[in-house]
């Protein structure tokens, strides 16, 4: 039976090497600082379409000659392709013209609307917009989700693979519009730059994200920027077999056991983790008031802390909490220690769902005796505190939950 859906190469080393590729026609966004390799990433991702007889409709504010200066840095003759027509360059101009419409979203709606007849004019089997960030600046993001989910659900319709670029949210409205085109997209590339001893940026570390489908899952690895080559990721699959020999000569060395010294973790990728720093976790609590502040989108914030020293009556830790509290919860749930107390970011309504997050950290404390692990509990303590608008920001609910005032429960009573 003939797949509806399909992989194609995307000219992105990691998304290729662990994913296949992107789905055709899904909507990928790529985000970044600048001077991350966005462009050149784009590029790559045109001169791909180009390589497998399709057409790439590549929507810049930037000069076209410039693109042609930038892929020429990496070996590829975009201007080949351009007069072949199989990359389309269309250099869009900045929105800040009102002049014929009541207000700045009605603006930008008609950026969205030209997009999609261009669309309609070239039929291309790919299409970059680099950056779409200035034309995506609603003040309304339910206007905007409107608007940009019917748009490029019926470009997704013909068949067409999107690489949209968006600069890294910097504010909070932009995480907002950034989360509003997050939830459509099919997955995230991130890129985090990294500079050298003289300050110049030379590549960073890419962060692969999927929303829908690739089973696979993330993948985190260094890239560089190469003359002549472009965005080179630097990643290796794990090896999943190894040879019998090798086996038979590891357990005659050992009597049966290997030894640590014998894993190569030359090429292992630090998982990603949901820890934040307080800075960070105050922000993403911000953003997440500032959702519920304009979309009704409700979550909770828990503390966990251990009762007071003369209480103890297990030799359970602070970091031992920490890490089972890290392995409970999912990750989309984000977690800060601030001194004593543990936060976690729950974003979920439904409070079966919290039950079954103590649940999970009871079931998870460091000790395989269950009446050990009972009185573990009993060191164990935690409030609850649900968004509602008498909370002004970040330090106000924090401020709440970590209070000392309010009594904690003990989660031995809640599970």
């Amino acid at each position: 039976m003939k797949r509806s859906v399909r992989l194609i190469p995307s000219g992105i080393q990691l998304v290729d090497s662990t994913w296949g590729g992107f789905y055709k026609g899904g909507t990928y966004l790529l985000v970044g600082e600048r001077k991350t390799g966005k462009t050149l990433i784009c590029i790559q991702y045109a001169y791909e379409a180009a390589k497998q007889r399709g057409t790439c409709l590549f929507f810049t504010n930037a000069r076209p000659k410039d693109i042609i200066i930038q892929a020429a840095s990496i070996d590829i003759d975009l201007e080949d392709y351009i007069n072949q027509n199989k990359i389309i360059v269309v250099r869009v101009a900045p929105p800040n013209d009102f002049y014929g419409f009541s207000d700045k979203d009605n603006l930008l709606t008609e950026y969205l609307v030209d997009i999609e007849n261009l669309v309609n004019q070239y039929n291309p089997t790919r299409l970059v917009f680099d950056e779409i960030t200035p034309y995506v600046d609603y003040q309304d993001t339910n206007k905007l989700k409107a608007v940009f989910t019917s748009t490029f659900e019926r470009i997704e319709d013909r068949g067409i693979t999107s690489l949209l670029v968006l600069r890294e949210p910097a504010s909070i409205e932009a995480q907002l519009i950034f989360n509003v085109l997050g939830s459509f997209a099919t997955g995230v590339i991130q890129l985090y730059k990294s500079t050298d001893e003289s300050g110049i940026v030379r590549g960073g570390v890419m962060d692969i994200q999927p929303n829908v489908g690739h089973s696979e899952g993330r993948f985190k690895a260094n890239y560089s920027i190469e003359p002549y080559k472009g965005v080179v990721t630097h990643f290796k699959l794990p090896k999943n077999k190894e040879t019998e020999t090798e086996k038979l000569s590891s357990l005659k060395r050992n009597n049966g056991f290997a030894t640590l010294s014998e894993i190569d973790n030359k090429n292992t990728v630090e998982e990603l983790t949901n820890v934040y720093s307080l800075d960070e976790f105050k922000l993403l609590v911000n953003n997440h008031i500032a959702m519920n502040k304009t979309t009704g989108q409700v979550f909770s914030l828990i503390s966990f802390k251990l009762v007071d020293p003369e209480l103890k009556q297990s030799s359970l830790t602070l970091n031992q909490l920490k890490n089972v509290i890290k392995i409970s919860i999912d990750r989309k749930d984000k977690m800060c220690v601030i001194n004593d107390v543990i936060l976690v970011l729950f974003l979920k309504e439904d409070i079966k769902l919290l039950n079954n997050l103590l649940a999970k950290i009871k079931s998870n404390l460091p000790s395989d005796d269950a009446d050990e692990r009972e009185t573990m509990a009993k060191d164990v303590v935690f409030r609850v505190i649900t968004v509602n608008e008498s909370f002004k920001d970040a330090d106000d609910m924090i401020a709440n939950i970590s209070s000392t005032d309010e009594v904690f429960k003990g989660i031995i009573f809640k599970n």
